[in-house]
Order: structure tokens, then sequence, then C-alpha cells
């Protein structure tokens, strides 16, 4: 079966998927051997420059997973169109869940969110430093400080529970710990510095071997004078990796590093816009903070998704009564749209000042209000920011932890540097050393077993 030939051949001398721009032995399959869904979900997600009308083998496997899981858990789009799970965008490999590896997570706030604690409970510590005690039942009250650090969590340990295993983190089966910094607004660097002097103290005890950090300092400073970028080196040195969002302000024009992402020896990670596709050829910049810092580093060291990452809903709030009835209606015939509207008042005002309207009208107003709420489905919604980028990274360290627990931190960062791929066409100051790859990461780990 012939195909067009694409620009990536000609670069690559050889046989290039026109979805993945992959190049690869497999045989090309034709797409009209494929099921329609199947054809819909390849062209809407990895749409190429013109039409192809083969991809290869490994595609086809890919997205056959990807619509199975998407039929479970929710219609798929006229289009073929869904926000895709980041395992599969990264094509990380699902050998490896990140069990027996622990994580702690450093934010404002957690919630214990199922896709954490079903079907066991993987949150082997908590801790508040706002309490002597560490009150224990702030986890299990939702306020404005909760969803940021449950987001951050989710996104690199949830198993997907509320999306039969789709919408999971690459590392689904990976312990976390969670401690809270702040109660609302700025976190501090006094805090974060405070979080990593806990986590130091207790590392033994819960096993940790990550730490993540998806929030910054206050100011831009050497590492040589600054405290808080001594203890992440402290950290580094008794075998903890320290990942960090590097920040989202690549739009200014000083577009600043702070502590604690301009450490040397953390893993800083910036932003990929990969327009929610497998096809690399879309890939492109998030608008992440760079360097180099004020000591003259290389930041950030590496990207990942920062746009389209579907992440947990906080349930039992306003957010969540909203997504609900958005996917309700969504879902229900015509007739029924006005009765569930007065059914459930004051849930959404847009959608309680339309029901003199006709079902045409209404049926705009759901659509757009679930493209502008982000909304996936009644559980989960995607998020952007370099606050997601980061977990994402850790999840991968989880990987490769468990694949050669004797891994150090410098072997992390070395090899995660090593298997990335640079994007063409932007600044090396921007990328670093490029888009993380999973499932080469991993396999460079397990090498370094033998060797």
């Amino acid at each position: 079966m012939q195909r067009p030939t694409l620009t990536a051949d000609l670069a690559a001398g050889g046989k290039v998927c026109p979805v993945c721009h992959r190049e690869t032995p497999d045989e090309f399959v034709p797409m009209l051997v494929l099921d329609d869904d199947l054809q819909k979900l390849i062209h809407a997600n990895a749409p190429d420059t013109h039409d192809f009308q083969a991809v290869c083998a490994r595609c086809v496997r890919l997205f056959e997973r990807a619509k199975q899981h998407i039929i479970k858990d929710a219609a798929m789009q006229k289009d073929g169109s869904h926000v895709l799970s980041t395992p599969l965008r990264l094509d990380a490999d699902d050998r490896y869940t990140g069990r027996g590896v622990t994580i702690a997570f450093l934010d404002s706030g957690f919630y214990p969110h199922q896709d954490l604690t079903t079907p066991s409970n993987r949150i082997v510590a908590y801790r508040s430093l706002l309490e002597n005690d560490g009150e224990l039942g702030s986890l299990f009250q939702p306020d404005v400080a909760s969803w940021h650090g449950m987001m951050t969590s989710v996104v690199a340990a949830g198993n997907g529970s509320l999306s039969n295993g789709f919408y999971r983190g690459i590392a689904p089966e990976a312990n976390v710990v969670l401690v809270k910094l702040a109660r609302t607004g700025r976190i501090t660097e006094d805090d974060i510095q405070t979080g990593l002097e806990w986590v130091l103290a207790n590392r033994e005890k819960y096993g940790i071997r990550i730490i993540n950090i998806s929030a910054g300092g206050d100011y831009e400073q050497s590492y040589l004078t600054d405290p808080l970028s001594q203890t992440v080196e402290r950290c580094s040195s008794e075998g903890i990796t320290v990942v960090c969002a590097v920040g989202n302000a690549g739009h200014l024009p000083h577009h600043p590093v702070f502590p604690p992402a301009s450490a040397p020896s953390c893993i800083a990670v910036g932003g990929l816009d990969d327009h929610n596709s497998m096809n690399r050829a879309r890939r492109g910049m998030y608008r992440s903070s760079y360097g180099p810092t004020f000591d003259g580093l290389q930041k950030p060291e590496v990207i990942a998704p920062s746009i389209w990452v579907p992440a947990p809903i906080l349930p039992n709030t306003p957010t969540a009564q909203q997504a609900a009835l958005l996917k309700t209606l969504d879902a229900a015939p015509d007739e029924e749209l006005h009765d569930i509207i007065r059914a459930n008042p004051e849930v959404d005002a847009e959608l309680d000042a339309a029901l003199d309207r006709p079902v045409h009208s209404i049926r705009q107003i759901i659509l757009l209000k679930i493209r502008r709420e982000n909304v996936i489905t009644k559980y989960y919604k995607y998020v952007d920011g370099t606050s997601f980028s980061a977990p994402i990274v850790s999840s991968v360290v989880a990987q490769m932890l468990e694949a050669n627990p004797a891994l150090t931190p410098p072997e992390i960062k070395r090899i995660l540097i090593s298997t990335a791929e640079r994007l063409p066409h932007y600044e090396v100051d921007r990328q670093g050393w490029g888009v993380i790859d999973p499932r080469r990461a991993v396999e460079q780990a397990v090498s370094l077993i033998a060797g």
C-alpha cells in the first residue's frame, strides 16, 4: 500500500509514519481496513498536512487501545476527537507503573481523590505544616487550596478509576506523600524550604525517592547563597530526585526562573504544547519560563505536556456539580433538556436563564460551556501550566526507579536529558534538551542494570 511521501521521509531517508512521524520497521496498515470509529479517531487526533492512506502498525495498536477506553468512558465526539491520555500521547511503557516508589508532593493543599485511594489507598502519609499535629482532618475538607495539589498528585499517580483507567497517570501504582505548605494565596520560598526539610527528616520512614514541587520561590538569586537551593542540593545528595515546575512566565521579556527550579541538581520542567495529538510534527512550545538562570545555568532541562492535560475535578464543589450537569445535558435527548435544567436549579446561571430558549439554542450554550470550562467528563477537565508538566516528569522518574531502584538523582537526570528529543524551530534556551521520552528513558534505566 503506497502512502504519500512526507518531508519527514526526506529528512530521515526512511519509512516514516504519517501519524506519529517515527521511522518504523513495521508494516503499514491501510486505513481502509480499519473500522470507521478507529479511522475517525486517528484522523481527528493525528491529522497530517494532507490525507493519508496508511499508518504504522504501532499507531493502530495505540489507537485501538485508546478507542476501547474512550468508548467505555464517554461517547466519542462525532468527528472522533477526544482529549487523549498522557501515557498515550507520550507513548509511555505501561509495563512500569511506579510500583514500590514513593513521590512526595509539596503544594498548597490536597484531597484524597478516588484515583489515589481505590482499590487501595496509596496515600502513605499526609502532613499539614500549618498545624503542630499535622491536621489530618484538612485533607478531607475540599477548599480553594485543595484543587492544585490534588491535581498535581493525580496527574502523576492517579489510576484513572473514574475513567475506566483511561485518564491515568504514567505512574498509576506509585505511592504518594502529600505535604500541605499553605492555606491560600502564594506559596513562599520559606514554605517550600520547610516542606523540603520535613521530607528530608521523613524520607526513610516513607521511602521517599522523588519530590515534586509545582510552585516557585520569591525572586531570582544565586544557588550559592540561597538556602532553598542549598536544601535542594542536599536532597539530591541524599538520594532524592527533585522535580520542579519552571514557571509560566515565558511570555514576559525577562522570563525569570526562580528557586527551587534554578537549583543545579533539580530537574526543571518546561512546557510542551502537543495540541492533544500523537503527531510529533504538531508539537510546539508552551509559554513556560526559561533561563539562563542567575548563575548562567540552562533551565529548563526538559519539557513535558503542559496544556490539554487531563486532571480530576475536585469532588463536592460547584465546579463538579456544573461539570456533571453539562455532561448529563450533552448526552440527553432534546425533549429532556428543559426538564433536566429545571430539576437542577442554581447550578449554572446561564442555563437557568436559557430555559425559555429553543432546544437548538440550549445545545449551543451547552457546547460552548463544555469548551469554556475545559470539561472532559463529569469527573475530569483539562488544565494547563508547568505545574502539570512537573508531575508528568515525576511519574516517569517513578517508572525508572521501579525498573532500576539503584539509580541516583544524577543518573536519572542524565538519562532524561540524553533520551529527550528537541523540537525543531524553537530556541534551545526555551526547551533545554527537549521533550521527555518515557519509553526510551525506562529502556536506558534498565540497560544500566546490566552495565
